[in-house]
């Protein structure tokens, strides 16, 4: 009985440190993200219970979007369409109280938001009530009163244009608590006075992700007109996968090259590689700005290109495989019985047919290993795609879009969409690991091992 408790006493112990770990590294985690739904992220103190994970208002969400525009995701309104709002407030004397609401002529957003010209709700739609339909005695706390309900009927007729948002501010006198509404507010303002909506169409994922539905909707380009955080996020994409794809073949061919064919100068090339590994990129990114600045040593001139700065060719050409991935893949091609490639070479494989038909396809997990770290490392590249891509803004990555983000809207303190982007911007990176983790797992161990 001693050694079983002992046994138990050790596991409950191991599991304990491991939960502790769990919480310590994904808390921060779930605690930024809950903080990008918050219409105010800096709240203090911090709390778990707030508008946007009500499911009474995911299902009020949806239903006014699906009124308001026929879509219950994204909300908005429509010409001909009509939404009812229903409140509640509690008035401590028992005396109706006169409310006041209006539509008001607000911009979407600051910062990027505030730079275009929108069609104001207040222009096109008419706002019905409040209709009292509904009084009935309560008490709040110790305060005995009666509960008022009113219905807000909002009208959007004849023609116009589509409504993204439908703005709502409604105020109550002193001393006049809102107890209930359809869609709870957002926000309150003059000390709880008057309670405000953003939006009363959002559709579901307008409300709840409100901040993440603005920085597509609000960071768009003035020239065109398209969404600059969609183009960065394509850009950010489109940088990765080619760059993954050119690592995996040249460090392959590098790899397999250093590891198995000999030829003059074969250590003193990979010395070189091991000490180019030691040097820091600010060490050298000053001659390699240089040398796309006059295009390669003059070479992009035959193409007709002056210079390779602002493009992604020259993105791509100053980083087409670095020499850890080379390194990584020499050492599992190490790890392979020479057996199996000189039977393919009695058998008549040339090196290049041994390389891509039997190494390769032993090769996944340490291929599936680069590809992800390939992957993030240049999804998560700042500084170098900082320096060669300065204009215009749409060839960006996601990385110098969120630095744009936090000069925009970090000067007016709206943090809400700067925490929305940039956890937005993590998003393919878990997915990536969540989807390839046991490669990444494989490679890792079967790379460090030699037969």
């Amino acid at each position: 009985m001693e050694a079983v408790r002992r046994r138990w006493a050790r596991v409950a112990w191991a599991y304990g440190l491991l939960l502790a770990f769990g919480v310590f590294f994904v808390g921060p985690f779930l605690m930024g993200f809950l903080a990008s739904l918050k219409t105010d992220p800096l709240e203090w103190p911090f709390t778990l219970r707030f508008a946007q994970v009500s499911p009474k208002n995911w299902a009020a969400a949806w239903r006014l979007g699906r009124e308001g525009s026929g879509d219950p995701w994204l909300g908005g309104m429509r010409p001909g369409r009509a939404v009812s709002l229903e409140v509640a407030y509690f008035s401590p004397e028992g005396k109706e109280p006169h409310l006041l609401a209006q539509i008001p002529r607000r911009k979407p957003g600051a910062g990027m938001g505030a730079v275009f010209e929108t069609p104001y709700a207040a222009d096109h739609v008419r706002l019905e009530g409040p209709t009292l339909v509904e009084r009935r005695p309560a008490q709040l706390g110790e305060v005995r009163g009666e509960v008022f309900r009113y219905r807000l009927r909002l009208v959007y007729p004849g023609e116009g244009p589509f409504l993204e948002r439908v703005p709502l501010d409604l105020e109550a006198p002193r001393g006049v608590v809102l107890v209930g509404a359809t869609l709870d507010p957002i926000r309150f303002e003059r000390r709880g006075r008057v309670a405000s909506w953003d939006n009363v169409v959002p559709g579901l994922a307008g409300y709840l992700f409100h901040n993440y539905v603005r920085a597509f909707r609000e960071t768009r380009s003035l020239e065109t007109g398209e969404s600059l955080f969609l183009r960065w996020t394509l850009n950010s994409f489109f940088l990765s996968f080619i760059k993954v794809l050119t690592t995996l073949v040249f460090a392959s061919m590098a790899g397999y090259a250093l590891a198995r064919m000999r030829f003059p100068g074969r250590q003193a090339l990979f010395l070189f590689m091991l000490f180019t590994m030691m040097v820091p990129g600010q060490v050298t990114f000053i001659s390699n700005y240089l040398v796309l600045r006059d295009g390669i040593f003059g070479l992009s001139r035959l193409f007709g290109v002056d210079t390779l700065l602002n493009t992604y060719t020259g993105l791509v050409l100053s980083g087409l495989v670095g020499a850890s991935a080379v390194f990584i893949m020499k050492q599992f091609f190490e790890s392979i019985p020479r057996e199996v490639e000189e039977a393919a070479l009695i058998d008549g494989a040339t090196p290049l047919q041994t390389l891509f038909r039997i190494v390769l396809p032993m090769s996944t997990p340490a291929l599936g290993a680069l590809a992800i770290l390939t992957f993030q490392g240049t999804w998560n590249e700042f500084f170098w795609p900082f320096v060669v891509l300065t204009s215009p803004r749409e060839i960006y990555t996601l990385p110098i879009g969120l630095l744009s983000f936090r000069n925009a809207y970090g000067q007016v303190g709206d943090w809400g969409l700067i925490l929305a982007g940039g956890f937005f911007s993590m998003i393919p990176v878990l997915i990536l690991f969540a989807v390839f983790q046991r490669y990444f797992v494989e490679g890792v161990s079967v790379g460090a091992v030699k037969e």
